[in-house]
């Protein structure tokens, strides 16, 4: 059987895109060579932030066309996936009052808050400067969400292969045979989704294509329990010094509810295979200072530690674009999760030709 598309990788970005094409009516084959949910890539837990207030009109845009989107996953696939909160953002690095201009020029509605104020608003958490809260914000379930995808891609006739690793890729005239672990399949046409593998694949799968640069790191997270759990803890960013992230940790926190508090600056360079597992003693420093000083909401020790990968362009843009027989499906720099249904939508129209990628996610900007 020849395929009208096959895609290789199952996390986010790939399930999704599974999920469109297959809705669409087309023959979709996905390979995913480890087992659904496993952590050594960058989707697996129950958290990652979403949020529709971004500086970048194209952005705000995709974060506005995926909300609906995975109400519609939700209701299609009976699985929660989305819980609002809110979002602060905030620190003298993030510029609350430049952001706030260029997200309401943008269209999303939020509001400024001065410090005293926003602490009495979240009485958790202490501010060093304003803060622009919006609402339309709060954190997703990835493993969930792959789950709901892939379920609902199979009812529409998608062919689904976990544990087959994808060992070759040979080009032919009008179509890409990929040999794997567990036997060829052929394709019109390949999404490469594979997050920290690309770099290994992209060689074969374009050989006469210069690459985009990525670079690949190790990105730490910790949980810390909440003194007082009533009500929602808002997700939050801040860039004051070092920049930091936190949201809910669902289920990856424990039984009892867990914030998850990250740094966004670049962790070390390396690969799935030779990653460390293991937090690193500064970033633990760090996290855990920023925690004390202005998260009273939250116990001052964490209760787990994470690790995840990062892969990176140099613009921390995504690269979503097609070289003949090949998309490539990177939206990357740790910002992707939030968009994953619109970006299914926008990487199946792209690998079936029915649009032109955008002009900051095309390959000839990350070479």
């Amino acid at each position: 059987m020849v395929h009208d598309v096959a895609v290789i990788g199952a996390g986010l970005t790939g399930s999704l895109t599974v999920r469109s094409l297959a809705e669409r009516g087309r023959s979709v084959l996905l390979l995913e060579a480890r087992p659904l949910g496993h952590s050594e890539g960058s989707s697996h837990g129950t958290s990652r932030i979403f949020r529709c207030a971004h500086p970048v009109r194209l952005y705000a845009e995709m974060a506005a066309q995926a909300l609906p989107l995975w109400r519609r996953l939700e209701d299609e696939s009976g699985i929660p996936l989305l819980t609002l909160t809110g979002c602060l953002d905030y620190g003298h690095d993030r510029r609350p009052r430049e952001l706030y201009e260029a997200v309401t020029a943008n269209g999303v509605d939020c509001e400024l808050l001065n410090a005293d104020e926003a602490a009495e608003r979240f009485p958790g958490m202490r501010f060093p400067t304003e803060v622009l809260f919006h609402a339309d914000a709060g954190y997703l379930d990835p493993e969930a969400t792959i789950r709901a995808a892939l379920a609902v891609a199979e009812k529409d006739g998608a062919e689904i292969k976990i544990g087959t690793t994808v060992e070759r890729i040979e080009h032919r005239e009008k179509h890409v045979v990929l040999a794997t672990s567990n036997g060829t399949y052929t394709a019109r046409h390949v999404v490469l989704a594979a997050g920290p593998w690309l770099p290994d694949l992209l060689p074969q799968a374009l050989p006469e294509t210069r690459p985009p640069a990525l670079t690949v790191t190790e990105q730490n997270v910790f949980h810390f329990g909440r003194t007082d759990t009533t009500g929602a803890w808002p997700v939050l960013v801040c860039k004051h010094n070092a920049q930091f992230f936190g949201l809910p940790s669902g289920a990856d926190g424990g039984p009892r509810p867990a914030v998850k508090i990250g740094r966004h600056d670049p962790g070390p360079t390396t690969t799935p295979s030779s990653r460390s597992g293991i937090p690193d003693t500064r970033t633990r420093h760090l996290v855990r200072s920023f925690v004390e000083e202005w998260m009273p909401g939250l116990q001052p020790s964490p209760l787990r530690e994470d690790t995840c990968l990062y892969t990176r362009t140099r613009n921390e843009e995504f690269v979503l674009d097609r070289r003949g027989l090949i998309t490539i499906a990177s939206p990357c720099s740790g910002q992707g999760a939030k968009f994953a249904p619109a970006l299914g939508e926008l990487i199946s129209d792209i690998a079936l030709g029915v649009t032109e990628t955008p002009d900051r996610f095309a390959l000839s900007s990350h070479v």
